[in-house]
C-alpha cells in the first residue's frame, strides 16, 4: 500500500503542477488515457475533445459509474507547496487534481479485481464542471445510458484529513444566474424631470429581492439571493436610459427553484414598473440540486465505517455541483473528502493533504465492488 500511495502522489503532484482549465484539459486526458492503458484497462470511444470513459468488469450485468472532475480554475495559485501550479493564473483550487488521482487509483484496483466483479464498473473522468458543462456532455454521448447508479467525491477543507462527509437528501444547491436590464429614459442630471430615470429603480429592485428570500420563501426552504453587480452610466451629469443587475439564486430543490425564478421575474418587472420603466429579465439555470439518495447515503457510510474512516453527518451547502445531473433519474450519492483544515475552495492558497489518496481509492473501488454484487442480487 506504501508503494501505492507513493505512486498516486507522484500523479497528484503532477496534475497540480499542470492545471487546465474547463473545456482546455487536453494534457490532464492524456494522462490520465496513459495511466488506464497502462493498467490495460479498456478506454471507451468519447466523443468529446476532452475528457475519459473507461471501464473495467465484464461489460454486462449491473452498471456502476464512478466519476471525477478535471478541469483546474483561473487562479493565481498563492501556496508554498513544492509542486506549486507551474501555469501562470491557472491552479486547481478546487481538489479536482485530487479527484481524478483518487480515481486513478480505484481503477487500478478495480483492474486487480476484475474477475471478482459482479458487473460493470464505467470511470468517468470528467472536463468542465466549473461551467457546468461537463455531466451534461457526458450524458449527452449515450454512452452512460445503461448505468443504474453513480458515485463521486469532492474534497473538504472544513473536515479532518481522513474522514469522510455523507449526508442523505440535498446536499448542495443550484447556481442559477439572473440578470435584470432596466429600461427607462436618459437625458441631462439637471432635467430629471424630463427622463425616466432608471437609477432609482435598480436601487429599488436591489432591496426588494431581499425580501424574497425573506418574505416570499418558506423559512423552512434553504434559499439564498445574492446581487453581485449593479451598472449605471459612465459619468455625473447624465441620467442614463439603462441600468443592470445580476447575481444569483440558490436553492435545494426543483420547487423552490421553480418559485425563485417566478419571484425574481415578478419583483423585477413590478417594481420597474413603479418607476415608470421597464424591465427585462434573463435567467439561466446551472446545475440542478445535488440530491443524495437516502439509502446509498446510509450505505456509503455503513460501508466506510466497515473500513474503519471516521464518518460526520456532512453539512448542506448553498455551492453548485454538477454531479447533481447524473441524479437527475438515477440514484447515487456524493461523497466529501475531508482533506485537511485550510483555506476555502477556490481560495489561492487552498491545499489538499495527498496523504489519503490512496484510502479514497480504495473506498472508490470498494463502493463499486459491494454495489455490483447488491444489485446482482437484488
Amino acid at each position: 500500500m506504501q508503494e501505492f500511495q507513493k505512486t498516486l502522489e507522484e500523479i497528484f503532484r503532477d496534475f497540480h503542477r499542470h492545471p487546465e482549465t474547463a473545456k482546455e484539459e487536453y494534457r490532464t486526458t492524456q494522462k490520465v488515457r496513459e495511466f488506464l492503458e497502462k493498467q490495460g484497462i479498456q478506454i471507451l470511444d468519447l466523443p468529446l475533445p476532452t475528457g475519459v470513459l473507461a471501464q473495467v468488469g465484464s461489460g454486462e450485468g449491473p452498471v456502476i459509474a464512478l466519476r471525477a472532475d478535471m478541469d483546474a480554475l483561473p487562479v493565481q495559485e498563492q501556496t508554498d507547496l513544492p509542486y506549486v501550479s507551474e501555469t501562470p493564473g491557472k491552479m486547481h483550487a478546487c481538489g479536482h487534481d485530487f479527484h481524478t488521482t483518487a480515481l486513478l487509483g480505484a481503477a487500478a484496483l478495480l483492474k486487480e479485481r476484475e474477475a471478482e466483479l459482479k458487473g460493470t464498473v464505467r470511470l468517468i473522468f470528467q472536463p468542465g464542471e466549473e461551467i457546468n458543462y461537463g455531466a451534461l456532455a457526458m450524458l449527452g454521448t449515450g454512452l452512460l445510458d445503461d448505468v443504474q447508479e453513480y458515485y463521486g467525491l469532492h474534497t473538504d477543507p472544513n473536515i479532518e484529513a481522513g474522514t469522510l462527509g455523507i449526508r442523505e437528501n440535498a446536499i448542495m444547491a443550484s447556481p442559477d444566474w439572473f440578470g435584470v436590464t432596466i429600461e427607462g429614459k436618459g437625458g441631462h442630471g439637471a432635467q430629471p424631470h424630463n427622463c425616466i430615470d432608471p437609477v432609482p429603480a435598480m436601487a429599488s429592485l436591489i432591496l426588494a429581492l431581499q425580501q424574497v428570500v425573506s418574505r416570499r420563501i418558506s423559512p423552512f426552504s434553504a434559499c439564498v439571493l445574492s446581487v453581485t453587480r449593479a451598472s449605471a452610466g459612465n459619468t455625473w451629469n447624465v441620467i442614463p436610459g439603462t441600468a443592470e443587475i445580476e447575481g444569483t439564486i440558490r436553492t435545494m430543490s426543483d420547487e423552490e427553484r421553480d418559485l425563485g425564478e417566478q419571484l425574481i421575474r415578478q419583483t423585477a418587472e413590478s417594481v420597474a414598473a413603479a418607476y415608470g420603466c421597464t424591465a427585462k429579465v434573463g435567467y439561466k439555470r446551472q446545475s440542478r440540486p445535488l440530491i443524495n439518495t437516502p439509502a446509498l447515503a446510509a450505505f456509503t457510510t455503513g460501508l466506510a465505517e466497515e473500513m474503519g474512516i471516521p464518518v460526520i453527518r456532512q453539512e448542506p451547502s448553498m455551492i453548485g455541483e454538477d454531479f447533481a445531473e447524473y441524479l437527475k433519474d438515477h440514484p447515487g450519492c456524493f461523497v466529501r473528502v475531508g482533506t485537511g483544515i485550510g483555506p476555502a475552495l477556490h481560495h489561492p492558497k487552498f491545499t489538499v493533504d495527498p496523504s489519503v489518496l490512496s484510502g479514497t481509492a480504495e473506498f472508490l473501488a470498494r463502493t463499486a465492488q459491494k454495489r455490483l454484487e447488491a444489485l446482482r442480487n437484488a
